[in-house]
């Protein structure tokens, strides 16, 4: 149960869709829409029922309100790393919505006003409502939402909480005993010493010998082997180049009207982008232009890439040729693993893939978009996976002996003490003491429990839940295990258990009872969706773990 305690942290209004992640795309016009009716493939069926594209849409656009409602900003607005699984997501509520009308379940308009009015409350002012008609025009208009979608998914997500609370129904009861209980398992501090054993102390006693250094060469040689790499050459097409082209192509059409709707639909939530109104109208400005720059680059990078695909034969040199015909420059990387990728230039991920996708038969990558250029590459040569010989790798070799020989060194060094500690601890004498007679400094750690977030004096050494399994598997006045760290040991000597704060529990019990609730209707909503979807969506796109895109302009 404390494992589920420390582990959970979302409420009620997350369990119905879980939130997971993939690429998102920001879209500041206001003009994107959903729109568009080109032919789409086969979207499956839930639990028989075909699940037609304008569904799937509707779907979509009720999980990124879902997502708005809940955190307060669309999912790109959280940055480039935040992302959405949209269509994973609809799916999933398409399933939730059926189940709705399965059951029969009846939401009256009042629960609907209320669940609308309490959602436009956490959008406006101090104690007061976002109005109606201020909420189409600055949040949903800008993204292509109408007010309709607005109905529509407050409707469906009132009728959906009902469920929840149905399907939940056994969680929400926690008797009081059991949630004092809980809580004082999850707040009792202990109060502890530790004292460390470092490696680095133990090094001057390490003896080396070169059949030792061999030995230990020959038994880690997986450590030290050099990974496949790949060299390649490339074409890049600068965003910075056509800047001044963006813009000037920007200033021609709305750009001005653009930027004052995203403002507009931010409302306070501008500090996003700047300190100011007029500093968020730049920044938004400056995205603005900045993709414009991008899809010039990658328009040139796209006419390079077709004569460079269509000239025969096909060959590695013809990279050199046709950028030395257009005036262009080329680079060569030095070779680069994939996990570590280039030293001289950080392309990111994708850059990565496309470098090993390339080889001597398909010598070239289609363009590869960054956030500062977009490249074509070619490929140079392809190096295998080796170990190299002991005699090129001799001092990290030695370096890594002689420390992890002052590992073993420093561990069973703790183990000796934790010998004489435990037989003086019985004889009476003190950690203290028996510390100090050895050369050994103890640190009083500060108190801490269960629920206790962040402890820097160990976490340096070991992880925080593990030193806290250590403790409090300790008896008071014992000494825990030797606990093996990353540089060496350390002993944990628990002192005493701090008595409870009864003023503090008698404020925060009610709130934590509440918590438990939800934490145990979580689980229970999560394990009756999971044998709930593990049926229903077998006929899906998402069972071939290749989830059909629709339209990528769709995605707001």
């Amino acid at each position: 149960m404390f494992g589920t305690i420390r582990k959970h942290q979302t409420w009620l209004w997350a369990i119905i869709i879980a939130v997971t992640v993939v690429a998102f795309v920001i879209y500041f016009n206001p003009s994107t829409q959903f729109g568009d009716h080109r032919p789409v493939p086969e979207l499956g069926r839930v639990r028989g029922e075909k699940v037609t594209r304008d569904k799937l849409l509707a779907a979509r656009r009720e999980v990124m309100l879902h997502y708005l409602v809940r955190t307060g900003r669309w999912p790109d607005e959280h940055g480039r790393d935040v992302e959405v699984d949209l269509d994973r997501e609809a799916y999933a509520r398409l399933l939730l919505l059926q189940l709705v009308r399965e059951w029969k379940l009846e939401i009256s308009p009042t629960v609907t006003a209320r669940l609308a009015q309490e959602i436009l409350r956490g959008f406006g002012g101090e104690n007061q409502s976002l109005p109606l008609d201020a909420w189409v025009k600055q949040v949903l208009a800008p993204r292509g939402f109408t007010l309709a979608d607005f109905e529509r998914f407050v409707r469906h997500e009132a009728g959906l909480q009902m469920l929840v609370n149905l399907v939940t129904l056994p969680g929400q009861m926690v008797l009081p005993t059991e949630a004092r209980a809980l809580y004082e398992r999850e707040h009792q501090e202990l109060s502890v010493q530790v004292v460390r054993f470092l490696a680095v102390n133990y090094l001057p006693q390490v003896t080396v010998t070169t059949q030792a250094v061999a030995q230990f060469y020959t038994n880690q040689m997986a450590r030290y082997r050099i990974p496949e790499r790949v060299q390649v050459s490339f074409v890049a097409f600068p965003i910075s180049n056509y800047w001044a082209a963006a813009e000037a192509e920007l200033v021609r059409t709305n750009l001005d009207e653009i930027v004052q709707a995203n403002l507009d639909r931010l409302g306070t939530n501008y500090v996003q982008f700047g300190a100011t109104p007029e500093a968020a109208r730049e920044k938004i400005r400056e995205e603005l232009i900045r993709r414009q720059a991008q899809m010039l680059a990658r328009r040139a990078a796209n006419e390079f890439a077709t004569v460079l695909f269509d000239r025969e034969p096909v060959r590695p040199e013809n990279l050199k040729m046709v950028a030395a015909e257009r005036g262009l420059e080329v680079k060569t990387l030095e070779p680069f693993s994939e996990e570590q990728g280039p030293k001289e230039l950080n392309g990111g991920t994708e850059f990565i893939r496309a470098a090993f996708r390339i080889s001597g038969e398909n010598p070239f990558s289609a363009p590869v978009v960054t956030s500062e250029a977009v490249y074509v590459l070619g490929f140079e040569r392809r190096l295998p996976s080796e170990i190299p010989p002991l005699e090129s790798m001799l001092s990290q070799v030695l370096a890594d002996f002689r420390y992890e020989q002052a590992v073993h060194q420093a561990r069973q060094a703790a183990e000796h003490f934790r010998s004489i500690l435990t037989n003086q601890l019985a004889q009476g004498r003190s950690f203290v003491e028996v510390c100090t007679a050895s050369n050994l400094h103890p640190v009083l750690l500060p108190p801490f429990s269960w629920s206790t977030r962040s402890l820097s004096q160990v976490e340096q050494d070991l992880p925080l839940t593990q030193f806290k399994q250590v403790a409090f598997a300790t008896p008071v006045g014992g000494v825990s295990p030797v606990v093996p760290t990353r540089d060496g040991a350390l002993l944990v000597f628990v002192q005493e258990r701090l008595p409870l704060d009864l003023e503090r529990m008698n404020r925060e019990l009610p709130g934590f009872t509440d918590y438990l609730r939800r934490l145990r209707q979580n689980d229970l909503f999560n394990e009756w969706f999971r044998r709930q979807a593990e049926m229903a969506l077998r006929e899906t796109p998402l069972a071939r773990r290749a989830v059909p895109q629709i339209q990528a302009s769709e995605e707001p």
